[in-house]
């Protein structure tokens, strides 16, 4: 259980630097930096990503979850400013477009090491 949340986090943060690399307007100093924003990211999906759900719920009905990429975005940029300097966004749309690309990295990443097992 652990390890697999390590292998996570890692994860998490190798797209995060892969979207670094895509993107000029996201920035992250290193992939020290990535890993605290990968573990930040984490423990704001499982306190504060239930809530703003929860407090959205209406419109992520109407626009059949799709707003969920939104709260994704949110989530980014609240981690965005906790870290600081080291991990900069130029703004929400970048945000909007970063969330996307880092879930569809990670979903391949996770499959593959998935089927190394």
């Amino acid at each position: 259980m652990l390890l697999r949340g390590i292998i996570s986090l890692v994860l998490n943060a190798v797209a995060l630097i892969a979207v670094a690399q895509i993107f000029d307007s996201f920035q992250l100093d290193g992939f020290g930096t990535a890993l605290l924003a990968s573990f930040i990211l984490a423990i704001l999906n499982i306190f504060v990503k239930p809530i703003l759900v929860i407090l959205t719920l209406p419109i992520t009905v109407i626009t059949f979850g799709l707003f969920l990429i939104v709260i994704n975005a949110i989530t980014l940029m609240i981690t965005q400013a906790l870290i600081g300097d080291a991990f900069v966004i130029d703004g929400f749309g970048t945000a909007f477009i970063a969330s996307i690309v880092i879930s569809f990295i990670t979903m391949i990443l996770n499959s593959l090491v998935r089927d190394m097992r």
